[in-house]
């Protein structure tokens, strides 16, 4: 039984539930807003954020760091010409094929060691981290609409 990946998507269901709450509302004037001329946008992050769940999560979870699923556009990340639908259902996609992923993961092959960005650790840590990256951009957006809104105030 694969019971490290099974506790990673528990940990990625609390993520994606939050993200979901965060987004609940949002609409397509509140995808390109900004505090200042450096912040990122909420279409630049949620777009990241299903790159990472599209590409570098499948990746890390295939063996295969150079993945890329057939038909992924380069220009993904912070395209204006995607609508909030088009993103989240994106997000959704990815979600669903995530989730199900993580709980077909053997606890074997989550135990390997890798050597990424953070040196050698286990896969486990490095998918570990990458789920959390749901929940480090849900507050990322929840503080942009919070601002947002004090700021229209």
């Amino acid at each position: 039984m694969a019971k490290k990946g099974k506790s990673i998507k528990k940990f990625a269901q609390i993520g994606f539930l939050r993200l979901d709450r965060a987004t609940k509302d949002l609409t397509e004037d509140q995808l390109d807003w900004k505090s200042c001329a450096e912040a990122n946008t909420i279409r630049r992050i949620l777009t990241h954020l299903s790159q990472e769940i599209h590409v570098y999560m499948p990746g890390l979870l295939k063996g295969n760091l150079k993945y890329k699923p057939e038909g992924w556009p380069d220009d993904y990340v912070g395209n204006p010409a995607y609508s909030l639908e088009k993103i989240k259902s994106d997000l959704e996609k990815g979600k669903e094929k995530l989730l199900t992923t993580l709980a077909e993961t053997s606890d074997e092959f989550l135990a390997e060691e890798m050597e990424l960005f953070m040196g050698i650790k286990s896969r486990k840590f490095y998918v570990t981290f990458l789920v959390s990256e749901i929940l480090h951009h849900e507050g990322q957006i929840a503080a942009i609409l919070g601002l947002n809104k004090r700021m229209k105030d």
